[in-house]
């Protein structure tokens, strides 16, 4: 017997009409935040980035491939990483299909990690995934759009990441306490201690190409990348919404006997 609250299809009817008002005036809070985005100044990239793709050295430009915007995801994949970022890695499973769709509307998407070309490739077909995927690790792109940090930022409690001062990084390699056991966790299904995990960061930074001019336009991090987090608008709208315990979610090839037959 269920302890949700029940009642008639008239009652279910009333209640959600009253909460598709509250989804409308969401949806023009949404419209009107994402005029905001674009409405923020725009920042002329100087500096000259190489990144290692599958069709060789491309500068930032190259990256826009024709197009005159370019989104870029900041996948945590680390040089002595073994493996992606797990919740990276869920992240980037909706990309492929909607790649299409955005470079057929002007805008390129790609990930940039720092970890060797040939390891993101090898990941890519270890995942299943056929989107753009470049290697920033001959570059400062990933410190520079405050994705990476140094040992030496995480111990002086020099690091600023989500537009907001971090206190100095604690050493726990053994802490089983709440957020640190979870911590530890990811940290270790990317083959690295904790504190080398955290060096790297996720994030998402757009751009535009005008005149021959590269400008930064926005840049997201931790929760506001929440959007594009596929898995979740749908968990939000299932019966029993996130219902989360702790981190659930794996790279989509090691769930396992629960994966669909």
């Amino acid at each position: 017997m269920t302890t949700h609250a029940t009642g008639t299809r008239a009652d279910w009817l009333k209640a959600r009409i009253d909460l598709l008002a509250a989804e409308k005036e969401l949806t023009r809070q949404g419209d009107a935040l994402a005029e905001r985005r674009q409405a923020l100044p725009w920042v002329r990239i100087d500096k000259s980035y190489t990144f290692d793709t599958d069709k060789g050295s491309k500068s930032l430009t190259d990256l826009f491939n024709g197009r005159s915007q370019l989104l870029v995801y900041h996948f945590m994949f680390g040089p002595d990483y073994k493996a992606g970022c797990p919740s990276c890695s869920s992240i980037a499973d909706g990309f492929n299909g909607v790649t299409v769709h955005l470079e057929n509307h002007d805008v390129m998407l790609w990930a940039v990690s720092r970890a060797p070309l040939v390891r993101l490739q090898a990941y890519k077909q270890r995942l299943g995934w056929t989107f753009p995927w470049a290697s920033s690790g001959g570059n400062d792109f990933n410190a520079d759009f405050n994705v990476w940090f140094s040992e030496d930022q995480q111990r002086h409690g020099d690091v600023d990441y989500n537009y907001s001062r971090e206190p100095a990084m604690q050493w726990r390699p053994d802490a089983e306490d709440g957020g640190a056991a979870a911590e530890n966790h990811m940290a270790a299904t990317c083959g690295v201690d904790t504190p080398t995990y955290h060096r790297d960061r996720p994030g998402l930074s757009a751009f535009v190409l005008e005149g021959g001019v590269v400008y930064h336009t926005y840049s997201a991090y931790a929760r506001g990348l929440d959007a594009v987090w596929g898995v979740y608008p749908w968990l939000d709208r299932a019966p029993k919404g996130r219902n989360e315990g702790g981190i659930w979610w794996r790279r989509n090839d090691e769930y396992g006997a629960r994966a669909l037959k």
